[in-house]
């Protein structure tokens, strides 16, 4: 077996083990994290009504004239702090944190210490 379908598949099988006891509610939505080679994605999941409440990523325009690579930790921070704003302004406080099989290292920690200093609990 390749090396990467190892690796995607032991992923997976953390993500799945995961989402059998997490899952967001009306007062502790879900932020779920992706992370690609380029790029790195937030959601805020309300889980009982299937909605995205907010969202940001290295995509968006304005996160990209701020960085100077869109695949490293200061970017991942920025798309951080980024959601929590959205999640406040959402009158979102507190969220569970869905790692989504990533291991909570590196970008996905930066992502996530960006979101707490911000003022997101969890």
């Amino acid at each position: 077996m390749d090396k990467n379908v190892k690796k995607r598949t032991a992923r997976m099988k953390r993500k799945y083990r995961v989402r059998k006891k997490l899952s967001g509610n009306a007062e502790r939505p879900r932020l779920t994290v992706y992370r690609s080679l380029k790029h790195i994605y937030a959601q805020i999941i309300l889980d009982t009504e299937g909605k995205t409440l907010c969202q940001a990523s290295t995509l968006e325009a304005e996160v990209r004239k701020k960085l100077k690579g869109t695949s490293n930790q200061d970017a991942a921070k920025k798309v951080g702090e980024l959601v929590a704003e959205r999640a406040l302004a959402a009158n979102v406080k507190e969220v569970v944190f869905d790692r989504n099989g990533f291991l909570y290292h590196g970008r996905v920690k930066a992502l996530a210490e960006g979101a707490r200093e911000k003022g997101l609990v969890f």
